[in-house]
């Protein structure tokens, strides 16, 4: 099975912590050359200094708000002009905050469009043309299990996340002629800083401890217990290498049997 990356060039957003670190490190370890692209420069520059270099390869990053899609098309668009351009796209960047959807106000829909799919289609449309040309593309969109199954109190993300994936599918089956795949990794509860937020609001409303909540959500898991950031990330790198080739269009949950359907 050909897992090599030496010589693909990889853009991971959001990958100063978690998932999107995760997969940062491992197509690392994998051989690409990793760009790095989140809004906190010192962050960017401590997981630059990790990144495995054994094989040859160069990394660097961006600086970019995700919540300004224009700035990000600008950046994005320069570096690969000065620089090169990419083999591999990570879409990732945190989830919106919690709550009913009923409650929810206008402008958090707004945001989190902006954030995950305006943002996830400025980069698709950014690095595109170089996938056409190297003959290679793996756009891979970090997404949640929700798309399958809504999860309580997470009426914004369910809503977004939801036309993330819609939009990901029409990508697929437009650019799949062009060697270039699209693909969702839906990860489930896993361990970040975004999963112990969401337990200690829950603690918060409910009155639990912090240790009743996690236990009560890791009963609902068949595997009993949460992912590490690392068993999602390979699923990402495998997405992205050589291997996945023939794989387009799907969603591929990574959350220990949770979801209910198939």
């Amino acid at each position: 099975m050909n897992l090599n990356l030496q010589h693909k060039n990889a853009l991971v957003c959001g990958s100063t912590q978690g998932i999107g670190k995760a997969a940062a490190q491992q197509l690392a370890n994998l051989g690409a050359n990793v760009t790095l692209a989140a809004r906190n420069e010192e962050k960017l520059q401590n997981v630059l200094a990790e990144l495995d270099v054994s094989k040859g390869q160069k990394h660097s990053y961006i600086v970019a708000d995700f919540q300004n899609p224009d700035d990000l098309r600008t950046k994005i668009e320069a570096y690969i002009v000065e620089k090169h351009s990419f083999h591999i796209l990570v879409n990732n960047t945190g989830g919106p905050a919690g709550g009913p959807v009923f409650n929810a106000k206008i402008d958090e829909f707004e945001r989190a469009f902006t954030q995950h799919l305006k943002c996830n289609h400025v980069l698709v449309q950014s690095v595109v043309a170089g996938m056409k040309e190297a003959g290679y593309g793996r756009i891979i969109n970090v997404i949640s299990t929700s798309v399958k199954q809504p999860l309580d109190g997470l009426g914004v993300s369910n809503t977004i996340r939801g036309a993330v994936a819609n939009w990901s599918k029409t990508l697929a089956n437009e650019l799949g002629q062009f060697g270039i795949t699209v693909n969702n990794v839906l990860p489930g509860a896993t361990a970040t800083e975004r999963l112990s937020e969401i337990i200690k609001n829950k603690a918060v409303k409910t009155g639990k401890s912090i240790d009743e909540v996690s236990t009560a959500m890791k009963n609902t898991i068949p595997a009993r217990r949460f992912a590490e950031p690392e068993e999602i990330a390979n699923a990402i790198a495998f997405l992205a290498s050589e291997a996945a080739s023939y794989i387009n269009g799907i969603n591929v949950p990574v959350d220990g049997g949770r979801t209910k359907s198939l």
